[in-house]
């Protein structure tokens, strides 16, 4: 004599939904988690936390206009060439003024 599952369809092993699926999804719907933790002492707010976690594919996000990434020079080799162009460019502009000083003396 058998007995019956008590688990739902999606998590019984009949069910064919295996963890591959299931990322697949997440990733390609999306999934995001909130919450905000606050610290009171006397009615007085003393920390408030908030936390957003977004679970998604690279390109899910971009659809949803999310690419912080892109302009992060710890994440992107674009970024990190951008600010070594920029810091390049202000520095050479120091030493021109620099440079544009001592030459009248």
């Amino acid at each position: 004599m058998s007995m019956p599952s008590r688990l739902p369809d999606p998590y019984n092993g009949n069910g064919g939904a295996n963890l591959a699926d299931i990322l697949e999804r997440v990733l390609d719907k999306g999934i995001v988690i909130a919450g905000d933790i606050r610290i009171n002492l006397l009615d007085i707010e003393l920390l408030t936390v908030k936390l957003r976690l977004v679970v998604v594919s690279v390109d899910k996000a971009k659809e949803m206009g999310i690419d912080w990434w892109e302009d992060d020079p710890a994440l992107s080799t674009r970024a990190r060439r951008d600010q070594l162009t920029r810091e390049n460019a202000e520095l050479r502009a120091r030493l021109e003024a620099l440079d544009a000083l001592e030459e009248p003396r």
